[in-house]
């Protein structure tokens, strides 16, 4: 006759265990890491210096060529060292759009048209964003992490979304207006230092910006 402490025992080791539940896979913790880390904001100026020191040395053509190559192996260190494939991704396309824009106008200013033109379209995004009261910083955020918009009903919370929203379509504006400026006067070369210098150092304020808006709606929102 099986003793029911025996049975019991039996039970307990056919029943697995909770420790041999897979771990769920980790989500990147900040915007910074969403937007692929430093080394993602690095990286992405590489292909422009690139393109802004060969150019003059050998012309469009293989400045076109190499900084699209400069591009392709950095995207591929990132994806074999395991980084977010996203930012890699992102990154090659959008210095094949410029290398293609450059390929085809035949100049090289043309090479920054199209960031010219994307800041103004986001500057103007980010705008309409705030107007609405569906600030874009809030909104990415929240669809990045999947939080929810809860933050929406909090007067405070938001404004602090807007202030960092407000920061980023100022930005853009400035990128646009600075840069259309230099385009139009053909001062390529004064394009890409230009291109350099309102790239990382802005972006680096406004996502500080970002994460003081976003560490202020999640201290407000939480007793919710």
């Amino acid at each position: 006759m099986t003793q029911p402490g025996h049975a019991g025992g039996q039970h307990r080791q056919d029943t697995p265990s909770h420790e041999a539940d897979p771990p769920p896979e980790p989500r990147p913790a900040t915007l910074l890491e969403q937007m692929g880390g430093i080394g993602g904001l690095v990286s992405s100026v590489i292909p422009v210096i690139v393109f802004v020191l060969v150019n003059p040395l050998v012309g469009l053509q293989p400045a076109i060529w190499t900084a699209l190559g400069s591009a392709i192996v950095v995207g591929g260190w990132r994806v074999i060292r395991r980084e977010p494939l996203q930012p890699a991704v992102s990154g090659v396309l959008g210095v094949a759009i410029c290398a293609f824009i450059a390929y085809q106008t035949g100049e090289a200013r043309g090479f920054f048209l199209y960031g010219i033109w994307y800041s103004l379209v986001a500057g103007i995004a980010f705008a309409i964003s705030m107007v609405v009261r569906w600030p874009l910083v809030g909104v990415i955020w929240s669809g990045l992490n999947g939080s929810g918009f809860g933050w929406r009903a909090h007067r405070r919370a938001r404004l602090g979304y807007d202030v960092a929203t407000m920061v980023w379509a100022v930005f853009f504006f400035a990128r646009f207006g600075v840069q259309h400026w230099l385009y139009s006067a053909e001062e390529t070369i004064w394009l890409g230092v230009t291109r350099l210098l309102m790239g990382l150092p802005l972006t680096a304020v406004a996502l500080l910006v970002t994460i003081w808006a976003v560490r202020r709606a999640n201290r407000l929102t939480a007793p919710a």
